[in-house]
């Protein structure tokens, strides 16, 4: 062996060893294994040997004695703790009878962020730590009857400092957050159990390893303690049918009074099931303690059989490179805080898991238990996160006083990796430990590493800081590189690290532009296809282990006094569970079945041929089930794609097939991908990827001319000192001298137009809302949607009416307090309206557009929006604003707050609504084809277009306004960069050039 490797491992066992004894003079290292509640009676009372003590508590703050639900945050139940405060929760507790000479423990999975603990006034643990598990033995602290259970919290403490735990959360997490269970074990017990799995070289045959720590917890004190006699330990290792694969018997020497031994054992499993994010197949481990051949102690534990290994700049488990699709993770609900149950923990893994996700990071924080045994289960890999974050980063201003190279802080960095790893190591979903997030790399770092690596070896580390560039980027020695925020370009930097790298936060969700996001929800359509094209460069480069979102989970608090705080809504779910658009993009962009060419089909010898290609790293195309459709008849297709490799599927058509449908569907039962291909229009160029593809198109325009109707009479134009009256047929428009606009259009007295067309410039606004802060807690504030308002119009010159033979035409030249340009005006005979324009800003419109177009302003009962559109997907969801082809209601809603304070949502996302109308009516509709506003009798207006264009309705100032732009970008958002901020324009550097056709629906009836 190497001599500077061997001192190193010899350096890394020394801390490992250190920090162990340092836990165990606090008496805080052990971390039991639950025992099984059976129901076998050969106990006394039966067999429950564990007792949930989740409930209602007595909680005393100060003199002052309420109830308090735990688990729970203090502060989501109303109460108020500032720093050096404590509250102290109250639990009066009887022990079973068939306790008795048993071992009394009590676990908590997870209390902010200091606790001392006390059974009958006497002080049994202390522990400093917010998101890990610790454990007490109060044997010696019962009597028999009622005994008296005392958990003294204080909050803001230093682990909660550095780890920003409330900061983050923007009020103070404090209390017992996590669940609490008393149970009892014999005198001689299982005190710990670890478990690994290591496959041969051919990954066939694996080898099981067991580390079994029993301990002799009898003392002189007791009694007579625990005579030597025959002690065992069996092992049986069930497959998911529950047959027996494996049943070992070890003979144990029996430790003395106080005493433990460590037991190791490696098994050969021949063939196992490989446990992957794709075929999550787990097992059962049961091991039992045997007393002279009787069983005193039973465990369960769910394994995987599942190696990691580093291969140069790759991951691989099981001997594949893996590509991670991920999402970092916050454990949030806008009504209970940090504090959620098991049911939405596991909802949680589902819903990411059914957005085609196979990684999850746990920001900023472990995981609970019931969180990874989800990702067991369904298959996810998890990088598990320390709770430490922003040490000497500038966003905790602390570190501006304190040296972060200090050794005081080393216990507690210390504490927040081992312990977390002490209580999620079985978990075969945990693939990743992650140091720390978003720090400076310092000596201390060093130390917490080397001691991680001695405690676990078989799993790689993480450190979330930058791994090229100046910011951040202090050469950590992690396995894992990391980056946050890359553009475009940063997939293909990865193939030159030496490390795989992890983008372990990207494609930011859009947050900060608060403002723009009340006014347009469509920000969040348009964040899907610059995932899609994102992640497709992160799957090329084979240097890039992928990526995790930011972030899963809109991170938002409804507190009991009113306010409701947090960094906003930055997840593809909101608080509440629900989808967003931005969910639909991710499920599309994570996809494990990519169709390439679903607008471009080839039909060769009356067969359709799809290139797909097959991303998944483990399931071959033939596990999936897949679902076709050709004109609405099942077709069957057997066609079969290796794991991460491009193949065809050729589905039977005939010559008259206008549309298949296709889906696939995963072996876990959720669909992964769907694509609806039609055959009649396949030579119709749709719109390419991006804003720079929609301005490149050659598509000509495919606005469906209505017939020239005889019926209808040419438009006629009379003339005040004021206006211009067009007449035809019912409609009458009205044209002002001064300004060029439409001032009205009514139908036979009804006002179906209060003014428009006009020239509107939105400008790109990255309101947060205002509130002084450090790292943008944007939710702090109440804040209000922007108004939107055409250009101010001066007055028009040069008006010019002609007839030609399609129509009257009207042309002028408009000047605008910060413009110029000209408009033209087409009445055609056929009852369309159309309106060519040109603008140019002057030198004071410095601000970037957002959009631009023309404005229309309808009455308020003009309230329903129908649309088509050709979007960048074939297939959508129906409950996403992006679909294709939808209607919707203005149903506008005012409410004193940021969003409705309190109350648990009936309705999807897309129906929420503030003053100018619904999620879904208010959003921006990119690429449509029609648009159309309609009252309650089915009157109108309605747009033509051609793909190229978007429509966006509102309601402002007493009127429906929509406009249609002929330009639209993606936001403001500042985290995400290319492809996302593809497209932005300079607007006083361009002249605006856009067309808008419209007509009216009278009666139900387009006007012919």
């Amino acid at each position: 062996m190497n001599t500077l490797n061997f001192n190193r491992k010899l350096a890394m066992l020394f801390v490992f060893l250190l920090w162990m004894q340092t836990q165990q003079v606090h008496g805080q290292s052990r971390l039991s294994p639950l025992p099984e509640n059976t129901t076998k009676k050969d106990h006394k009372n039966g067999s429950q040997f564990l007792i949930s003590l989740e409930g209602t508590w007595e909680f005393k703050q100060g003199k002052t004695r309420s109830k308090i639900q735990v688990p729970g945050e203090w502060a989501m139940q109303g109460f108020e703790l500032n720093a050096g405060e404590t509250g102290t929760y109250i639990k009066k507790i009887t022990l079973p009878e068939n306790w008795k000479n048993m071992r009394v423990k009590l676990r908590f999975d997870g209390v902010s962020s200091h606790a001392v603990v006390r059974v009958n006034q006497e002080k049994v643990a202390e522990h400093e730590g917010s998101f890990v598990p610790f454990e007490a033995d109060i044997t010696n602290h019962l009597k028999a009857g009622e005994n008296v259970l005392e958990v003294a919290v204080s909050a803001l403490t230093i682990s909660d400092i550095l780890a920003c735990t409330s900061q983050y959360a923007a009020h103070t997490v404090g209390g017992i957050l996590r669940k609490v269970t008393l149970f009892a074990l014999p005198q001689l017990n299982i005190a710990d159990l670890k478990i690994e799995t290591d496959f041969d070289p051919q990954y066939k045959n694996a080898m099981l390893k067991i580390n079994t720590s029993v301990v002799n917890e009898w003392i002189v004190t007791q009694g007579n303690p625990v005579e030597a006699r025959e002690l065992s330990l069996r092992y049986t290792l069930y497959d998911q049918q529950g047959k027996s694969v494996l049943q070992k018997i070890v003979k144990l020497n029996t430790p003395g009074p106080g005493k433990a031994l460590l037991d190791k054992q490696s098994f050969k499993v021949l063939n196992p099931e490989h446990w992957n994010s794709d075929r999550p197949y787990l097992y059962r481990l049961q091991t039992e303690l045997l007393q002279e051949q009787k069983t005193t102690q039973t465990h369960q534990q769910k394994i995987g059989f599942r190696e990691i290994e580093m291969r140069g700049n790759e991951l691989l488990v099981n001997g594949k490179p893996v590509k991670l699709r991920g999402v970092n993770r916050h454990s949030i609900h806008p009504l209970t805080g940090r504090s959620i149950s098991k049911a939405l923990e596991y909802e949680d893994a589902k819903l990411f898991l059914e957005a085609n996700c196979n990684f999850i990071r746990t920001s900023h924080y472990p995981p609970s238990e019931e969180f990874l045994e989800a990702c067991d289960e369904l298959g996810l890999f998890v990088e598990n996160e320390s709770s430490l974050t922003w040490i000497n980063h500038h966003a905790s201003p602390i570190w501006k006083t304190w040296d972060y190279k200090d050794e005081k802080y080393l216990p507690v960095m210390m504490n927040a990796n081992l312990e977390k790893m002490q209580a999620s190591m079985n978990h075969p979903s945990v693939i990743i430990w992650s140091l720390g997030n978003e720090s400076n790399w310092s000596p201390l770092w060093q130390k917490v590493q080397d001691a991680v690596k001695a405690f676990d070896p078989s799993r790689p580390t993480a450190f979330h800081d930058q791994c090229w560039g100046g910011f951040n980027n202090l050469g950590s020695k992690a396995d894992i590189a990391n980056y946050h925020y890359p553009g475009i370009d940063g997939p293909a930097a990865t193939d030159t690290m030496k490390r795989p790298t992890l983008f372990g936060e990207y494609a930011h969700l859009s947050t900060y532009n608060r403002r723009e996001l009340l006014t347009d929800p469509g920000v969040r359509s348009a964040y899907q296809l610059p995932l899609v094209s994102m992640y497709d460069s992160v799957y090329q480069h084979k240097g890039n282990l992928g990526g995790a979102i930011w972030s899963g989970i809109d991170d938002t608090f409804h507190l009991p006094d009113g306010r409701i705080v947090g960094y906003g809504p930055w997840g593809p779910l909101d608080g509440w569970r629900r989808p967003k658009p931005e969910y639909w993009g991710m499920r599309k962009a994570y996809s494990p079945i990519r169709v390439k060419n679903p607008e471009s089909p080839r039909i060769v010898n009356g067969k359709l041929i799809l290139s797909v290609e097959n991303r998944y790293d483990f399931n071959h195309l033939n596990q999936l089930e897949i679902n076709c459709l050709v004109d609405g008849k099942m077709v069957k297709i057997s066609e079969n794609i290796a794991a991460r490799s491009n193949g065809e599927i050729r589905i039977p058509v005939q010559r008259n097939t206008k549309e298949v449908f296709i889906s696939f569907k995963d072996p876990r039962g959720f669909v992964v991908n769907e694509e609806r291909i039609l055959i009649a229009n396949e030579n119709k160029v749709r719109p390419k990827a991006g804003l720079k593809g929609q301005a490149e198109m050659k598509m000509q325009a495919n606005i469906q001319a209505l017939p020239d109707f005889k019926s209808l009479p040419d438009p006629r134009v009379e003339e005040n000192g004021a206006a211009y009256l067009i007449q035809q047929g019912e409609l009458s428009y009205r044209l002002d001298k001064i300004t060029g606009i439409l001032t009205s259009v009514e139908n036979n007295g009804k006002k179906v137009l209060k003014q428009g067309p006009v020239f509107c410039y939105v400008p790109m606004n990255s309101e947060d809302g205002g509130k002084p802060n450090v790292a943008g807690e944007t939710y702090q504030n109440n804040i209000y949607p922007i108004k939107n308002y055409p250009l101010y119009t001066l007055f028009v010159k040069n008006i010019q009416i002609n007839k030609i033979d399609s129509g009257l035409v009207f042309t002028m030249n408009t000047t605008y307090t910060n413009a110029s340009g000209s408009i033209r005006y087409l009445f055609r005979k056929d009852g369309k309206i159309q309106l060519d324009y040109e603008v140019k800003m002057d030198e004071s419109a410095k601000i970037a557009p957002y959009q631009y177009g023309m404005l229309f302003q309808l009455p308020t009962s003009y309230d329903t929006l129908k649309w088509k559109r050709k979007g960048d997907f074939t297939v959508y969801n129906e409950n996403d604003i992006s679909r294709n082809e939808g209607k919707t209601s203005l149903n506008a809603k005012w409410f004193p707050g940021v969003e409705e304070f309190g109350k648990v949502p009936a309705n999807a996302w897309k129906d929420d609504a503030n003053e100018m109308g619904s999620n879904d009516f208010r959003s921006t509709k990119a690429n449509i084809l029609t648009a159309e506003l309609l009252d309650k009798a089915g009157d109108g207006l309605k747009v033509n277009s051609n793909a190229r264009q978007s429509s966006r309705s509102w309601l402002q100032d007493g009127s429906i306004q929509l406009l249609i732009a002929d330009y639209s970008n993606r936001g403001s958002e500042p985290f995400y960069a290319s492809p996302f901020t593809d497209g932005r324009i300079e607007g006083a550097t361009k002249t605006l050039k856009g067309t808008v056709q419209f007509e009216f629906i009278v009666d139900r009836k387009i006007v012919h």
